[in-house]
């Protein structure tokens, strides 16, 4: 729904600008509808959660305005204004900027439904309006030219804009879907789209053809405002549950869950900063997955108010007071201590049952009440797949035979027919497809298999693709410091792109070509030439690896060459290149994956090359904390290792990734 909020449509994340705490906030959640069949689960707990964060970066409870269902769980204090229908929310919006001055913040939030209707007006270059579904939307009703009881972007426009006016910053998050892609059938994932269909849409409707209105798009916003998208254009939003599925309060948004952790943890970063760290932390694990996206003047500047830094979590009663909302997970070492001043650890655990918001600790003598600091985290959980789903009426006898026989193996750290799966195998067109967790298939895109003798291996590298992604974000999580505001120190990554072209005999030209300047997703074709530069802003060495992950989920180590320092000095500035070799002109995500961490004086650099591919292994070198446990981590039968207590803390990791959209042309 980047319409909504570019042309104001959806409102997606907006938030403040340094030094301020948000003078008001909106948050809407729509779990419940009483006249579409699309009930969700997670919003009812979306909008806890985010108040609950706005509260621990200085926004006061008294300003927090929520429309949920009877009944939501909140902080105490935030104001529960009623039901989340149309009318409410039009109304808490226009009062959104009552009094509202230059300096004041408002941040307004949506987590529901979002779907598409006919554009009305012809202000939408593609056809259509975005539109937001309140508890009390119902379907098309021809009489009006609209989804009844919809909120349509045209009408969030000028609502908006009236914010702006005031002089004050805006912040908007929504957690909705944008469009539609593919099919889902198998996977965890709720989405939160209501296709045109189900409304009863019709496929045009009068004064939607926006070429007979000259094919105008929306004005802009002007003013200062950040808008945090929780998907692109083409992709679904889902939510997945944190615990038992059957349980209602276990579901949180994918996209609001990973950016509220990141606020809470993190005490100054930008909002592309706690974009990109959302990113890393999704529950999508497939290449494919929803990719969040935003825009606005404030996307530079720091993110609202200042988060108070957890570095040791109460315990109560012998349970530790946080669980997978705050990224902890099994088998995480922990140090306990018996008050928050200690300096001595009374013992050392590790967390055995974990829930949203507690977990139990094991192997320790934990005191009734005292505090406990993560040490080291768990590995990775096994990975899941779920039971292949048939989409056409091809013969897969021979290919369900491989499949059944691979799941009776036993094979270490994979789970088959998981309930709650990583992948989703679809046998289609002769052969085997993966979805990841949502179960939504891109079929141009998805890794795709047509020789059943190379099933195991495609099982085993997006296994490890699962856990590398999960390894990575367990390890950054733990050293949410490294984020830093423009012009304080740390690695800037930047990527350009130079045009490629082929020569006569079919193969690359490599001469020089015109940089630009590109964010991700970047699209990419065949010769494409795809620079990064690594640039050392602070005082403090950073060792650089660089690995690539491809569409069929192999992971190459691509910098440094073997024999080649990987150390970036203060002020040094490398440039890694890398030629995009598409000769078959197949579609596909791929991945630029860049790991840094600060370089321990008087210690060997760190080279993690050795995480790709066992073809291409590099030696990561034993004295390694960062490595051997990455190393443990990303190999799907490591669950079972026991790692000492007492062994280093993992240093801080910095994680920048670089989507690629790879295109035929």
């Amino acid at each position: 729904m980047r319409h909504l909020l570019t042309s104001l449509s959806l409102l997606v994340a907006c938030l403040p600008v340094p030094g301020h705490a948000a003078d008001r906030a909106l948050l809407v959640g729509v779990s419940d509808y009483l006249y579409l069949d699309a009930d969700l689960r997670g919003p009812a707990n979306d909008v806890g959660l985010v108040a609950e964060t706005l509260i621990a970066r200085g926004v006061a409870a008294a300003q927090i305005t929520v429309l949920a269902a009877e009944g939501v769980s909140l902080p105490e204090g935030v104001q529960h204004a009623g039901l989340p229908e149309r009318q409410a929310i039009l109304e808490g919006l226009a009062g959104l900027g009552q009094g509202a001055g230059a300096g004041d913040q408002l941040f307004f939030y949506y987590s529901g439904h979002g779907s598409q209707a006919p554009d009305q007006n012809g202000d939408e270059a593609g056809g259509y309006d975005e539109i937001l579904l309140p508890a009390d939307a119902k379907g098309w009703r021809g009489a009006i030219g609209q989804v009844e009881n919809a909120i349509i972007d045209d009408e969030l426009a000028p609502l908006m804009q009236g914010l702006l006016d005031t002089g004050a910053e805006v912040v908007a998050v929504i957690d909705a879907c944008h469009s539609a892609t593919g099919f889902r059938g198998g996977g965890q994932g709720v989405a939160r789209y209501v296709a045109p269909e189900a409304l009863g849409l019709p496929l045009t409707s009068e004064g939607s053809d926006s070429a007979a209105h000259g094919g105008a798009v929306a004005e802009p916003l002007v003013g200062q405002y950040a808008f945090l998208y929780s998907a692109q254009a083409d992709q679904r939003a889902f939510e997945y549950p944190l615990g038992p599925a059957d349980d209602p309060a276990s579901w949180y948004g994918d996209f609001t869950r990973s950016l509220m952790e990141v606020l809470a943890e993190a005490p100054r970063l930008t909002w592309a900063q706690a974009l990109q760290a959302a990113q890393d932390r999704m529950r999508g694990d497939s290449p494919a997955a929803q990719t969040p996206d935003g825009e606005g003047p404030l996307m530079a500047a720091a993110v609202l108010g200042e988060a108070a830094p957890v570095t040791r979590v109460q315990i109560l009663g012998g349970t530790l007071q946080a669980g997978l909302l705050s990224g902890w997970n099994i088998g995480a070492e922990v140090a306990v201590y018996s008050s928050l001043e200690a300096s001595t650890p009374v013992s050392l655990g590790r967390v055995g049952e974990i829930f949203a918001n507690t977990a139990t600790i094991e192997g320790a003598d934990v005191p009734p009440e005292g505090y406990a600091a993560l040490r080291r985290p768990g590995l990775p959980p096994a990975v899941g797949f779920a039971t292949p789903v048939v989409t056409d009426a091809g013969a897969y006898a021979v290919w369900q035979a491989a499949w059944e026989e691979i799941a009776a193996a036993g094979l270490p750290g994979l789970q088959f027919a998981a309930t709650a799966p990583d992948w989703v195998p679809y046998f289609q067109d002769g052969g085997v497809v993966l979805a990841g967790a949502d179960g939504v298939l891109d079929t141009a895109r998805a890794p795709r298999l047509t020789e059943v003798s190379e099933l195991l291996a495609l099982i085993e590298a997006s296994a490890r693709a699962v856990r590398m992604r999960r390894a990575l974000a367990l390890a950054e999580r733990q050293s949410a410091t490294v984020f830093a505001l423009p012009g304080v120190g740390g690695l800037k990554v930047t990527l350009g792109r130079a045009a490629g072209a082929v020569d006569a005999q079919g193969g690359c030209d490599l001469q020089a070509a015109d940089l630009v300047a590109v964010t991700a997703p970047v699209a990419a074709q065949h010769c494409d030439q795809l620079w990064l530069s690594l640039s050392n802003g602070s005082k403090t060495a950073r060792d650089v690896t660089v690995l690539y992950l491809d569409r069929d989920l192999g992971l190459t180590a691509i910098w440094p060459e073997p024999g080649l320092s990987n150390r970036v000095l203060f002020g040094e500035v490398q440039e890694v290149g890398m030629l995009v070799q598409n000769s078959t002109r197949q579609l596909g995500w791929e991945e630029i994956i860049v790991l840094s961490m600060p370089a321990q004086e008087g210690t060997p650099r760190v080279v993690l090359t050795g995480l790709a591919d066992p073809a291409q292994t590099r030696a990561m070198g034993q004295d390694s904390a960062l490595g051997n446990w990455l190393g443990a981590a990303i190999e799907p039968g490591a669950g079972a290792r026991n790692f000492t207590f007492g062994g280093p803390k993992l240093p801080a990791l910095k994680v920048h990734r670089f989507r690629v959209d790879l295109r035929a042309d």
